[in-house]
Formats: C-alpha cells, sequence, structure tokens
C-alpha cells in the first residue's frame, strides 16, 4: 500500500523518490490541476489514481475506466502512473492512447465504460498537469466527487482490490473521426483556418474538417508541446490575432481555434474579427431555436446579456438560464434542465440530441457553426454577427490571485456589492438593477451594463467580465469600477490581459 501523501517534498531527495507528493490545493471544483514536479510526483499521480479507483466503488460503479492523455512531454509518464493506481484499485483501465479530451468522453459511449479519468492540463502552461474525471457519462465530477476523492487521496485511504486490468484500444481515433463525419457534406464549400496552437487538436481538426467538406487552411497544427507560438487558449488574444492574420491573408471564411486538449472552439469572423464564444452562442441559438421552437438553454455568468434580451431569440420561444462557470457545472445543468444546449464565455459548448450526447467537444462545436452556416442563406459570419443587437464585451480577463485567498477575496467582493445594493450606492455612476451570486457576483446597472468577478476553478487567479449594451465608454467604466473593488485587496495581483 502506498504511504499517506505529503504536501510538500524537495527534489532531489530520497524522500522524493520514495513517497507520493499531492499539494492540497491541486483539488479544485470539478478537476484536479498541479504543477508536475513541484506541486505533485508520479508516486503522487498513482496515489491520486487508487483514489479514483476507490472512490469508483464507492459510488457503486462498475470499476471500468477510460483513460488517455494529452500532448505533452510528460503526460503519457503521469498517464502510466495513473493507470497503475486505477489498476491497484481494481479497475480495469481502456486506455486510447493520445487523444483530445472530448475523444475519452466519446469512449465512454463507444465501449460502454460507465468512468473516465483524461490527463491534460488543457490550455494551462507548460509545467502543469491534470485529470478531468467522471462516474456518469456523460458528466464530470463536481465539487462533491472532487472534495471526496481529495479527502480519500490525502487521507492515504486507499481500497487495494484484485482483478485490476488493462486494454489498450489501438487506432481508436479512427472510430471517433468516422463519428463525427458519417454525415453528409456541407452544401458550401467553407474556407476555414483550423488553429490549434501546436496542440493535441492539431492531430484530429483538419481531418475532421475536411471530411465535412470545408477546405482548411493549416496554421500551428504540427504538435509540439513547448508551444512556440503561444498557448493553445482561444481566449488569449495572441491566438485570436494570429487567426485574424491567417484569415485575411488567405480570404477565409472564418477560423476555428482549438484549445490544448479539443474540448473548446474560437472563432474569427471572415473580416478578421474575433468573436467572443457567448456571441456565438446566441447566434447558434437563434438558428437552433429556429429548428427547434420553444428551445431550452443554459448559459454561464460570464455570457451575454443578448440571451435574455435578443429580440429573435424571445420571438422563437427560446429561454435561457444563467448558472455557474465550469464546464463540470454547466454539463451537469444541461443535462438536469434537458436543454437543448448548454454555451460557457470560455468556448466549452454542451449539446444534446440530436446535435451532441452532452459533453463539451470543440469539433462538434466548429460542425455546428459550419451547418448555421450552410443554413444561411449565403450570409457570411460577420453578417451573423452584425445581426445581433450590438454590445461592448471584453476578453475574460484573469488577475493573479493565489489558490489559498481567491474564494475569500470573492466573498468579500460579494458582500461589498451587497452592501452596496442594500445602501443604494452607485456602481459606474448608476444604481444596481441587479445582483447574481450564484457564481461570485455578476453585478448589473440600470443601463444593463455589468461586470463579474469570480475565482477561477483551475489557476491561481480570479476572472473578471465586463460588457455594456449603450457603448464602449461604459464597459471601461464597468471595468474601473469593478477593478477599484478589487484593488483594496492586496492578495490581487496583476491581469493576464486588459481592455
Amino acid at each position: 500500500m502506498l504511504p499517506k501523501p505529503k504536501a510538500a517534498l524537495a527534489q532531489n531527495t530520497y524522500a522524493y523518490e520514495s513517497e507520493p507528493l499531492v499539494k492540497p490545493t491541486g483539488f479544485r471544483e470539478y478537476d484536479a490541476r498541479w504543477l508536475f514536479g513541484s506541486e505533485l510526483n508520479l508516486m503522487g499521480v498513482q496515489a491520486l489514481g487508487m483514489g479514483l479507483g476507490t472512490l469508483i466503488a464507492e459510488l457503486g460503479q462498475k470499476p471500468q475506466i477510460v483513460t488517455g492523455h494529452d500532448f505533452r512531454s510528460y503526460s503519457a509518464s503521469i498517464k502510466y502512473a495513473l493507470i497503475s493506481g486505477l489498476m491497484a484499485s481494481g479497475c480495469t483501465v481502456h486506455d486510447i492512447g493520445l487523444c483530445m479530451t472530448p475523444m475519452a468522453y466519446f469512449a465512454q459511449f463507444e465501449l460502454d465504460v460507465p468512468c473516465v479519468a483524461m490527463v491534460t492540463a488543457s490550455h494551462n502552461d507548460n509545467g502543469w498537469t491534470g485529470v478531468k474525471m467522471g462516474a456518469n457519462r456523460p458528466l464530470t465530477f463536481g465539487p462533491q466527487e472532487m472534495a471526496r476523492l481529495k479527502e480519500i487521496v490525502l487521507s492515504g485511504s486507499f481500497v487495494a482490490k484484485p482483478g485490476g486490468g488493462y486494454r489498450f484500444h489501438e487506432n481508436f481515433p479512427e472510430r471517433y473521426i468516422a463519428d463525427l463525419t458519417d454525415r453528409p457534406e456541407l452544401k458550401r464549400r467553407l474556407r476555414v483556418v483550423a488553429a490549434c496552437g501546436n496542440g493535441t487538436a492539431g492531430a484530429f481538426a483538419p481531418q475532421v474538417l475536411e471530411a465535412i467538406g470545408c477546405e482548411v487552411i493549416l496554421l500551428d497544427t504540427k504538435l509540439d508541446h513547448s508551444f512556440p507560438n503561444y498557448n493553445p487558449n482561444p481566449e488569449d488574444l495572441k491566438m485570436l490575432h494570429a487567426m485574424r492574420d491567417a484569415v485575411l491573408a488567405h480570404q477565409a471564411d472564418l477560423a476555428f481555434g482549438f484549445d490544448g486538449d479539443g474540448d473548446r472552439c474560437g472563432v474569427v469572423d471572415d473580416t478578421g474579427e474575433e468573436i467572443f464564444a457567448d456571441k456565438i452562442g446566441v447566434m447558434l441559438a437563434r438558428d437552433m431555436s429556429a429548428l427547434h421552437p420553444q428551445a431550452r438553454f443554459v448559459v454561464d455568468v460570464k455570457s451575454t446579456g443578448l440571451f435574455a434580451t435578443d429580440p429573435v431569440l424571445q420571438a422563437q420561444g427560446a429561454t435561457t438560464e444563467y448558472w455557474k462557470t465550469g464546464h463540470s457545472y454547466m454539463k451537469r445543468r444541461t443535462h438536469e434542465l434537458r436543454a437543448l444546449a448548454g454555451f460557457e464565455k470560455s468556448g466549452h459548448f454542451f449539446f444534446n440530441a440530436p446535435y451532441g450526447r452532452g459533453y463539451d467537444d470543440g469539433l462538434v462545436s466548429a460542425i455546428a457553426i459550419c451547418d448555421m452556416l450552410d443554413r444561411a442563406h449565403g450570409q457570411r459570419m460577420s453578417d451573423l454577427k452584425n445581426a445581433l443587437p450590438k454590445t461592448w464585451s471584453s476578453p475574460t480577463m484573469s488577475p493573479h490571485c493565489a489558490d489559498e485567498a481567491k474564494y475569500g477575496v470573492v466573498d468579500a467582493v460579494v458582500r461589498e456589492f451587497q452592501a452596496a445594493q442594500r445602501e443604494g450606492r452607485l456602481v459606474a455612476g448608476q444604481p444596481i438593477r441587479d445582483l447574481v451570486t450564484v457564481n461570485g457576483v455578476r453585478v448589473t446597472c440600470d443601463d444593463g451594463s455589468w461586470g463579474l468577478v469570480r475565482a477561477s476553478s483551475n489557476k491561481p487567479e480570479l476572472v473578471v467580465v465586463v460588457e455594456s449594451p449603450v457603448s464602449e465608454q461604459r464597459m471601461h467604466e464597468m471595468f474601473a469600477a469593478i477593478n477599484e473593488v478589487l484593488r483594496r485587496h492586496p492578495e490581487v495581483g496583476a491581469y493576464n490581459q486588459t481592455i
């Protein structure tokens, strides 16, 4: 049996090679993320696998699990350490090899396996690793499961069982690609840029887009775990600007940008302008609710207010609920409400039947956007964007804040705005019309301008988003008001990007 994990161990020591290292803060709200080496070692990964296998048994689930890994220099070794722990706890592991995260979710259905453990740090900087886990397809773990997993692992309460096994599924990506492309080709020949940031999606996205009838222009599709150009993150302005330049150079219809593990998709239109994912969600909701009147949607609290006010959605009887940010939260809520789709500003989209199986897949999102354009009577992506009511929106902005401090800071910010509302104080020069506190705080002024502050679920930082339906100036005023409150907290550091 493995010894109880330690929260800290010095590297290049006997203890580091003989005991599991698992920093407690790596267990996050709905997945796990660590800096590999300083916060987690391979024995710690083995402990995580044994803890996950123990939890699967506790949940009464069949001990069968899909696993795969993303394209980082250390991901394969982490996966095999995880597999050793899972097998020691009695699980049969179905290994699909190098893959995107949605490919692992697909494998749960294709192989009839209930559980998943995908080794990926998604778009995090090199040095990070993590695991996305679930035991009830198409859902992934939420706070309750993560809290119990953390308790099992950190206390060393592993249950070793015989009967574990291993099966490698050769050429599994072919089955995934066939599933996505077994459909009629597009009627309209779209010229699309496939931007992958040298991440895992580069091995799969171009051939899927070509198979559905697109002319594909490759951008940073060669796998390179050093990410030499930019991190594969479709919310990152550097990636979006590279996509813009490629669209303009090749006179493309649009660009798709896929994140490091392929479960998110960003878009740049034919004019080279990035369209934030929440606005893409409004376009898709318009298209889908025209085919499915009275459709229900779920969106995260970072998303545009247009889901509630758009006249086209209102005319088509569409209804939308704002919910917690985070792929597990959104996936679960979309599933619970049997919504047609869920849209998250980060680019995680969740499509239920007939569009998908309920999990987030950047390629399913890209296909849905291509189909929308196929039905758009010759309109271009910019035409669909310009048809939306005008709003001025910020990108997602993330000031640094340590994991140990970020939730306390957000709680204090929530109390600050609640007090402002009670006392009738102005925010950005206007009264508060509404506060949503389901996930951090979203404060909306009388003119509809709003700002959000929440804690990041997977990095040591906060998340700030602002939007105004009035003017760019009002957007900047909302940001200034939000930032003024944050600057009262010395724990809050520099932003990764600002407006």
